[in-house]
């Protein structure tokens, strides 16, 4: 197949999925009010087609802001979506997309990528999207737990700039499914098994924490994504494919608060038990129900979560981590054959760090991670667990 066939069939299946994923043609507006909506109003989606002097196995992929940022990931100059497709010199193409995440978080950008590849290959969809919002109305009268109020803040509270500011850098590492199922062994017990993500969420925490040299009273705070749509599945059995199908935001992000000290001196499975704690915060319907109230309840004020932002340098360090390890890589066949990578690539433009796991192509429990953190991060990572974070080529993949 030639890459003029392919860049075609790419654009008409792109064209014929916006028909159902209509609201990614449209753009975003202030109402009256001065709230952000979705205006469906068909102003299409921005298309690039570009060559690269590269080949394949050049490309940097451990250093992304380099290789990537720029030139193979588009800008968004307006609308919600942008895309392109670039060939490189040996014959290999890539296909990459840019988002806006008022619109759109992760599970609904998977839902998108399948359809249109399924699109491409002339196979019907097999989960039409939801727009529908009355599933996330408030309740009458709104309320909420006071908890939450310590993981979001209306912009018109946010404090003053942070004098503390270390420029963050995004790399990508490959870790091996040995490494994962041996960490995940030591963030168990006898009696409770953690999840991958948990146990390499208290590793990254607990890591750092040793390869801290500031005073042991330093702290450090991390945080965890959270997807809503199950737990608000899980009580609504007849408005549940709405939930499984709706397209948006339904994420949370709790996060919890240790001295470097503290963790420094727990074992790796009583971490665990500390992510455990602050991701249960957010685990069950009451949580979501309550934090949709709390949006009602500061309108039409926009929010944001507490971590997302920069804080004194004597409140310590911040991360986020969240889970990529539904990212459709395998149904991303576009009529050619399966890729050979897919990443995120999330440079979120906070002080905050920000980690990513993501499954390998390959299949076999091995992941790719992206991470956005500072210098001092990447030394204590590099210097420390070489033998969990091998730099990302393309000899990893293949």
């Amino acid at each position: 197949m030639s890459p003029e066939t392919m860049v075609d069939t790419i654009k008409r299946s792109l064209a014929g999925v916006l028909s159902t994923y209509y609201p990614l043609a449209g753009e975003i507006v202030q109402n009256k009010n001065g709230e952000p909506e979705v205006v469906c109003n068909n102003s299409g989606v921005e298309f690039v087609y570009a060559h690269a002097d590269v080949e394949l196995k050049d490309l940097d992929f451990y250093h992304p802001d380099h290789s990537v940022k720029g030139k193979l990931v588009p800008s968004i100059n307006r609308g919600l979506l942008s895309v392109q497709v670039t060939k490189l010199k040996c014959g290999s193409m890539i296909i990459s997309c840019a988002f806006n995440h008022q619109l759109s978080d992760a599970y609904s950008l998977n839902m998108f990528l399948v359809a249109w590849a399924k699109h491409a290959r002339l196979e019907k969809m097999s989960n039409l999207p939801s727009f529908r919002p009355s599933v996330l109305n408030p309740r009458h009268p709104p309320h909420y737990e006071t908890s939450l109020d310590n993981l979001y803040i209306p912009i018109t509270s946010l404090p003053p700039p942070s004098s503390f500011e270390e420029p963050l850098h995004s790399r990508m590492y490959y870790v091996r499914a040995e490494s994962i199922k041996r960490i995940q062994s030591e963030a168990s017990t006898k009696e409770t098994k953690r999840s991958k993500l948990l146990s390499f969420t208290a590793y990254l925490w607990k890591l750092l924490a040793d390869g801290n040299n500031d005073v042991g009273s330093t702290l450090s705070r991390m945080g965890v994504v959270v997807d809503g749509r199950r737990f608000l599945m899980k009580v609504n059995e007849k408005c549940s494919p709405l939930f499984e199908n709706h397209y948006g935001n339904v994420l949370s992000i709790p996060y919890g608060v240790a001295a470097n000290s503290e963790l420094k001196a727990m074992p790796l499975h009583e971490v665990a038990n500390r992510v455990h704690g602050l991701v249960a915060e957010a685990t069950d319907e009451e949580h979501f129900r309550g934090l949709i109230d709390w949006v009602e309840l500061h309108r039409p004020t926009q929010a944001v979560a507490r971590i997302y932002f920069g804080n004194e340098k004597s409140e310590g360090r911040a991360m986020v981590v969240s889970s990529g390890r539904d990212l459709p890589i395998n149904d991303m066949d576009f009529g050619w054959g399966k890729p050979e990578f897919g990443s995120y690539h999330v440079p979120w433009g906070s002080r905050t760090g920000y980690i990513n796991t993501m499954p390998s192509a390959s299949g076999n429990g091995d992941w790719v991670v992206y991470m956005h953190l500072n210098d001092k991060e990447f030394d204590v990572i590099e210097h420390m667990a070489p033998d969990v974070f091998t730099p990302l080529s393309i000899s990893t993949l293949v």
